[in-house]
C-alpha cells in the first residue's frame, strides 16, 4: 500500500473553493478509499519563517496536511490526475503496511 501526503496552505484557493476542499473531491472522484485533512498548528517551509496562524493579530497562512492510503496505483493514478490541474503544494509518497 502506498500513502500519500500533500501539504498546501488553508487560504489556497482552485476554481473558487478552497484548494483542500478540490483535493478530497477529486479524491473522492478517484475512488480513494478515504482521506483526512489535518489543520496545522505550527509549521515552516524553506523559509525557516515559522508560521503561527493561532496567535493573535496572525497573517501566517494555517497549514494543511492530506493524507490517504490507497493500493499504489489507485495512489499514483489520482496523483497525476491532481498534477495535471493542481501545480502547487508539496506531495510525498511512501510505503506503508497494513495491521489488521
Amino acid at each position: 500500500m502506498l500513502q500519500a501526503q500533500i501539504f498546501i496552505g488553508k487560504d489556497q484557493f482552485f476554481r473558487e473553493q478552497p484548494l483542500y476542499e478540490y483535493i478530497m473531491q477529486l479524491l473522492m472522484k478517484q475512488k480513494i478509499r478515504g482521506a483526512t485533512v489535518f489543520i496545522g498548528r505550527l509549521g515552516y517551509d524553506e523559509s525557516k519563517h515559522l508560521n503561527r496562524p493561532y496567535d493573535l493579530f496572525s497573517f501566517d497562512e494555517t497549514p494543511i496536511l492530506i493524507t490517504f492510503i490507497d493500493e499504489e496505483e489507485h495512489v499514483k493514478s489520482a496523483l497525476t490526475v491532481l498534477r495535471k490541474e493542481v501545480k502547487s503544494g508539496f506531495i510525498i509518497t511512501h510505503q506503508v503496511d497494513k495491521w489488521n
